[in-house]
C-alpha cells in the first residue's frame, strides 16, 4: 500500500552505495567469559550480544575507514577520483591534528587535492553528516561526497566497569552520496542536545580539557559511561522526541518502512520495540552480531538494511539515535 500523500523533499540526496569493514578478530561472548572469569553464558546475558570484533593494538583506524570506502565504491564500480570530498564521521579522531579525514584520505590512495573534513557528534556523527553533506551537494560546490564513520572502541574499555565494557564492538561503514534527481532525499531531520547529560558519556582526555599541562590520569584516555542515570534520562526525552520527528515529517510510524537506530545496547533496542512501539518487520536489529560500534553503529545498520533489500525507493527509513552530549538525532529519508 502507498503513502496517503507523497512526502516532500526537503534536501536533495541519494545514497547510492554502501560498504562496511570489520577487525579480523571475531571475540565471542564465551571469549569473555573465559577471559574475564565469568561463568558460561554470563557476558551474553548482561550485554545481549553473541559475537563483536576487536582490532589488535597495532591496527590502525584509518585502514579500517579505508576498506569501508573501498567497499563502498566497489559496490557500485566506482573509481576512487570520483568522489570529491571525505567526509569522516567517527566519534573518537585518530589523532587531535591533523584531521582524521586526511588520514582516510592518505591511507585509502584517494588522489591528492581530495577535500576532506571531520564532523563528530558522538554516536550519531552519521546523521549530522548526512545533513551537511545534502547542503553541500545542493550548492553544486560537490558532486559526490564519502561519508566514511570508523571507530576502535575496544581501544578505550575499561574492563573494570563491566556496565560499559561488555556492550562494544569495532568496525567501519561508509556511504557514496550524491544530489541524485529529487525524487530521493531528506524528508525531516531533527538533532537535540541536552547538555545536563554531557558527563553521563565522556572519554575526557585527547583535547585541551585533560593533558599534561592541565593535569590528567590514564582513566582520562578511557570510556567512562553512568549507564543507568543515561538510559533514564535519554528515555524521559526519547518518547516525545520520536513524536516531534514523526510530526515535522508529516508521517505516522505506520509509515514508515525501516528503521535504523543506533545499536546502542539491547535495552535500547527493545525499548524502541516496546514503548515507541517500533514493529520488529521494520527495525533493523544488528546488535547481537556487531555489538555497539559508536559512530560506526548507524551506517553499519544501514548497509545491512540496504544488503537485506529493506531500503527501497519510495519507502521512508528513519536512521535514530541517542549520544554523548547527551544527543538525540534522527533523519527520515526518501531512498
Amino acid at each position: 500500500m502507498g503513502l496517503p500523500t507523497e512526502p516532500e523533499i526537503s534536501a536533495a540526496l541519494k545514497i547510492i552505495s554502501t560498504g562496511m569493514a570489520l577487525p579480523a578478530d571475531r571475540l565471542t561472548s564465551s571469549d569473555l567469559d573465559s577471559r574475564l572469569g565469568k561463568p558460561s553464558g554470563y557476558v551474553e546475558k548482561r550485554s545481549g550480544i553473541h559475537t563483536r570484533y576487536h582490532a589488535s593494538h597495532t591496527a590502525r583506524q584509518a585502514d579500517l575507514a579505508a576498506e569501508a570506502l573501498h567497499n563502498a565504491l566497489r559496490a557500485a564500480s566506482l573509481a576512487p577520483a570520483s568522489v570529491d570530498l571525505v567526509i569522516c564521521a567517527s566519534a573518537v579522531a585518530i589523532q587531535a591534528l591533523p584531521c582524521s579525514a586526511v588520514h582516510i584520505i592518505k591511507a585509502a590512495g584517494m588522489p591528492a587535492g581530495t577535500a576532506g573534513f571531520d564532523i563528530n557528534s558522538s554516536c550519531v556523527s552519521f546523521i549530522s553528516a548526512l545533513e551537511v553533506a545534502a547542503g553541500l551537494l545542493s550548492t553544486g560546490a560537490y558532486r559526490r561526497i564519502a561519508i566514511v564513520s570508523a571507530d576502535i572502541a575496544s581501544r578505550g574499555i575499561d574492563w573494570n566497569h563491566e556496565e560499559s565494557s561488555l556492550i562494544f564492538g569495532d568496525g567501519a561503514a561508509c556511504a557514496i552520496v550524491e544530489r541524485g534527481d529529487g525524487s530521493s532525499g531528506i524528508v525531516a531531520s531533527l538533532i537535540e542536545m541536552y547538555p545536563d547529560g554531557s558527563e553521563l558519556c565522556e572519554i575526557r582526555a585527547g583535547g585541551t580539557r585533560r593533558n599534561p599541562r592541565a593535569g590528567m590520569n590514564d582513566s582520562d584516555f578511557m570510556f567512562h559511561m553512568q549507564g543507568k542515570a543515561l538510559f533514564r534520562y535519554a528515555s524521559s526525552l526519547i518518547d516525545d522526541y520520536f513524536a516531534r520527528l514523526l510530526a515535522k515529517c508529516g508521517l505516522q510510524l505506520s509509515d514508515i518502512g525501516t528503521v535504523v537506530p543506533h545499536q546502542a545496547s539491547h535495552l535500547s533496542l527493545e525499548h524502541m520495540r516496546k514503548r515507541l512501539r517500533v514493529p520488529e518487520s521494520v527495525l533493523i536489529d544488528v546488535y547481537r552480531y556487531y555489538g555497539n560500534q559508536v559512530a560506526a553503529s548507524i551506517p553499519t545498520a544501514l548497509h545491512e538494511a540496504v544488503m537485506r533489500g529493506r531500503f527501497i525507493p519510495g519507502k521512508p527509513a528513519m536512521l535514530i539515535g541517542t549520544a554523548a552530549g547527551l544527543t538525540l538525532a534522527g533523519m527520515v529519508l526518501m531512498p
